[in-house]
C-alpha cells in the first residue's frame, strides 16, 4: 500500500515528532474528511505518546548523572546498578 506508515515505535523522537507536527498541519488545516480526521487523530496521540515515552527515558538518564555538593556534574552512574 503506497499510504503505508511505518512503525511508530520503530520512530526515533525526531521521527515521531516530525510526523506528529504533520498530522497536526493536515487536522488544524480543516481539509480532511471526518474518518480521515478521526484516523489522524488517534495516530497522533499514538505519536505523542510515543514521544512522551522517548522524553521519559531522557529524563530518566540526565537524573542519573552524579553531581557534587556545588551542582557541577562528576560523572554518571548506571541506570540499573546490579
Amino acid at each position: 500500500m503506497a499510504d503505508e506508515k511505518p512503525d511508530i515505535a520503530e520512530m526515533s523522537f525526531e521521527d515521531a515528532l516530525r510526523a506528529l507536527e504533520d498530522v497536526m498541519r493536515k487536522l488544524e488545516g480543516g481539509e480532511v474528511p471526518l474518518d480521515q480526521s478521526i484516523d489522524l487523530y488517534e495516530r497522533g496521540e499514538a505519536l505523542r505518546a510515543h514521544c512522551q515515552k522517548r522524553l521519559d527515558a531522557a529524563q530518566v538518564r540526565i537524573e542519573k548523572i552524579v553531581t557534587d555538593s556545588e551542582g557541577r556534574a562528576t560523572g554518571t552512574v548506571p541506570l540499573d546498578p546490579e
